[in-house]
């Protein structure tokens, strides 16, 4: 395989971070329908405790699968003890336009105009990719594409942090899938 790195420039499938690695700082612009939010600090919001960083893209249809469950883990969970947060690799209009379509209320943030600097610094090659990271700025659970036993653990813990019952994220008689790749 080293004659295929040097014949294409290097490993081209290079892995999301993976849980127990310490997740890279960032800042970046907020948005949400079409107001600007202002600037998301990781740092200052893992003061408040756990963070979900979820990174998508607009077209993405896996992305599109997951979100409104994410939403549903917000709606249960608020932003009392845990931030749940977006990070488009859009543009704003794009955003906006996803989040009212898919009836995303949780703070999303920009990556588009930097560069896609914080997704290059996590390592994404797919979306969506998620992130649980502690206040200790560990990453608790990385996941890539839609693992429905992963998207529970990550609700599990949220629950376990605030000390509540484990809401419910599935609908009865919903069918979710149990994988779908990014």
């Amino acid at each position: 395989m080293k004659w295929l790195d040097r014949l294409f420039g290097g490993p081209k499938n290079m892995a999301a971070l993976p849980a127990g690695t310490k997740a890279p700082d960032f800042s970046l612009p907020a948005v949400f329908s079409g107001k600007d939010g202002g600037n998301f600090s990781l740092q200052a919001a893992l003061q408040h405790g756990p963070v979900l960083a979820a990174f998508f893209k607009v077209s993405c249809p896996v992305c599109q699968y997951t979100l409104p469950y994410l939403q549903r883990i917000h709606k249960a969970h608020g932003d009392q003890k845990v931030t749940i947060v977006g990070i488009s690799q859009d543009n704003q209009r794009d955003t906006d336009a996803f989040l009212k379509a898919y009836g995303v209320t949780f703070r999303t943030l920009l990556d588009d105009p930097n560069g896609y600097a914080v997704s290059n610094a996590y390592g994404l090659t797919n979306v969506p990719s998620l992130f649980l990271i502690g206040q200790d700025s560990q990453i608790e659970i990385s996941s890539v594409g839609w693992v429905k036993q992963e998207v529970e653990d990550i609700n599990r813990k949220l629950a376990d942090t605030q000390k509540t019952t484990l809401p419910p994220i599935f609908q009865p008689g919903e069918e979710v899938r149990d994988f779908r790749a990014g």
